[in-house]
Order: structure tokens, then C-alpha cells, then sequence
């Protein structure tokens, strides 16, 4: 690992990487390919037995784990690699406007963060020899940390307390999802068949953000009544069906207007509003300042 704080810029098969180091056992490289053209794979090497994170925020980035098998991460999802046994090597290849954050870390580090018999870190426990892959969505609380990461432009000393903070929100937000999964206290959660349909149903929100279908489609789709899809999505996600999906696309749109590459009409309308108008008076109200003050501010 590298000092503290320190960076890197450099030009790759990518596109720009930016190499930012924190400390011992912590490191983040941020991917930002070269736009309107799909780049040529990059080698990657993810150290064993260090736990890998990646990010897609933008487009698509396709890991090549050999010439026989690849995986394809789109855009707002993430990627959990923890390969104990084996170092890996892989080629990463990226679409155009591709943004793809790594965060690697390791066992310790973790160990130092969470308790080690937490359940939402089943990794650092006796399953810690098992190899580990996961993909899953990003929760709409994530994307604004992440966003701010390519955005951040400080001095160096308040960059080390900025990267601190995001190191330790980006963990904290992508561990938090299990914190309500008691069963005990939940009845609903003890029935494991209506519990994947929720989060189905969830999956099918989030890929249709910007045009939700309504409560009897969604219900039909997942194949649940209404009334318990709305009971279940209050005890997963401590939110209505719709107000997840608000807080959703209020989170990606304050992720644009972090990238400061995009106008707040083109955002208002790729959030699905008809009316810009429509998107500023929601934006002010979840966050208590319009977008164009949020950009002007620099509001974190």
C-alpha cells in the first residue's frame, strides 16, 4: 500500500484511472473510460485473500474471468469478490462513459470496522476459508457517496478525511441491507418464499425506476397479493413500495448532478418526469434545496 492519501492519475486500456491510496489494507482505484467507444480490456490482478468491491455507477463493464467465462456488471449494481485460496487475473473491459469504482480491502481492515460474528458478514467468520461472489443492486443511498468520489476536487489534507468518510459510508450503506433481516421479530421474514418475492419484487422496481408499473402489475409479476407486498416491503426495506422508488431516483439524480455532466432538465427527464418542474419541487423536498442550489452549494 501507498502513504496516505496519496494519488494517481493514468491513462489505460480503461480509460483514466484514478488511484486513490488511504491507508494500510485499504485501497480505491476509480475507472473512467474514455467515452463514445467500447475500450479495449485492461488486465486486472485482485490479490488474494484481500476482499474486492466494484461499482458500476455508469454503463457497463464486463469482467473476463477466462476465455470460456465472463460476467457483464451494468450500471448501479455492485460486485462482492472475496477469493481466499487463489490470486486472480481477469480482463475488464469497459462500454462507453463507463464509471467503475474498486474498493480493496482486507480481512483485518474489516475485522477493525465490523464485529466479526455480525451476520451480515458472514465472510469474517468460520467461513472465512470459502470462496465469495456476489452481485446485487445498488441501494440508492450508495450512489451519491460513490458519485463523490469522481468529483471531489480538494486539498490534500481534506482529501484524507474526505476518503476516510466515503471508505467508511460506502461499507457501512453496503452491509446495512441485512440490519433488518430478524425473523424473530418479524413474521413475515420467517416466510422465505414471500421474502424473495419482495426482493424480486424490488430488483423489478429498480430496473424500471423511471416508469414503475403499478401496485396490481407489480403484485401479478411476483406473484404475491398487495397487501402483503406492501406489508413485506415495510419490513425489508422500512419503506412504501413508492416511496423506496422516490428515494431511488432522487439518489441517482443527486448522483448526476455530483458528475456535474448533466444539465437538470436532461436529469429531470432521464428520472422520468414529464415537468422538470415536477423533479425540482421533489428534490426540494427530500433534501431541503432545489438542484440548482445543490450544484451552485456543492451540498454533500
Amino acid at each position: 500500500m501507498m502513504n496516505p492519501a496519496s494519488s494517481v492519475d493514468k491513462n489505460n486500456a480503461i480509460g483514466i484511472i484514478y488511484s486513490r491510496y488511504f491507508e494500510e489494507g485499504v485501497k480505491i482505484d476509480l475507472y473512467a473510460s474514455k467515452g463514445n467507444q467500447v475500450v479495449d480490456a485492461e488486465n486486472v490482478f485482485l490479490k488474494s485473500p484481500d476482499v474486492h468491491f466494484f461499482f458500476c455507477l455508469q454503463d457497463d463493464a464486463v469482467f473476463a474471468f477466462s476465455p470460456q467465462y465472463q460476467r457483464t456488471l451494468t450500471s448501479n449494481r455492485s460486485f462482492f469478490i472475496y477469493e481466499p485460496s487463489r490470486d486472480l487475473h481477469l480482463s475488464l473491459s469497459a462500454s462507453e462513459e463507463c464509471r467503475l469504482v474498486h474498493l480493496q480491502t482486507t480481512i483485518e481492515y474489516l475485522h477493525e470496522l465490523f464485529v466479526a460474528d455480525a451476520p451480515e458478514m458472514a465472510f469474517l467468520t468460520s467461513a472465512a476459508e470459502k470462496k465469495y461472489y456476489e452481485e446485487r443492486p445498488l441501494p440508492a443511498s450508495m450512489l451519491s457517496p460513490l458519485q463523490q468520489l469522481f468529483s471531489s476536487r480538494l486539498s490534500v489534507q481534506a482529501q484524507r478525511l474526505f476518503l476516510r468518510g466515503k471508505i467508511y459510508e460506502i461499507l457501512a450503506l453496503y452491509f446495512h441491507h441485512e440490519e433488518n433481516m430478524d425473523a424473530e421479530a418479524c413474521p413475515f421474514l420467517q416466510d422465505e418464499d414471500s421474502v424473495k418475492r419482495v426482493k424480486r419484487a424490488k430488483d423489478i422496481l429498480l430496473e424500471n425506476f423511471t416508469n414503475p408499473p403499478s401496485m396490481a402489475e407489480l403484485s401479478r409479476s411476483v406473484g404475491i397479493n398487495e397487501l402483503k407486498l406492501k406489508n413485506g416491503f415495510k419490513d425489508l426495506y422500512n419503506s412504501t413500495v413508492y416511496g423506496f422508488v422516490l428515494d431511488y431516483k432522487l439518489e441517482t439524480a443527486r448522483g448526476m448532478l455530483d458528475s456535474k455532466q448533466y444539465k437538470i432538465n436532461e436529469i429531470a427527464f432521464s428520472m422520468g418526469y414529464s415537468n422538470p418542474s415536477h423533479f425540482i419541487s421533489a428534490f426540494k423536498k427530500k433534501y431541503g434545496i432545489t438542484p440548482k442550489q445543490y450544484t451552485k452549494e456543492g451540498v454533500d
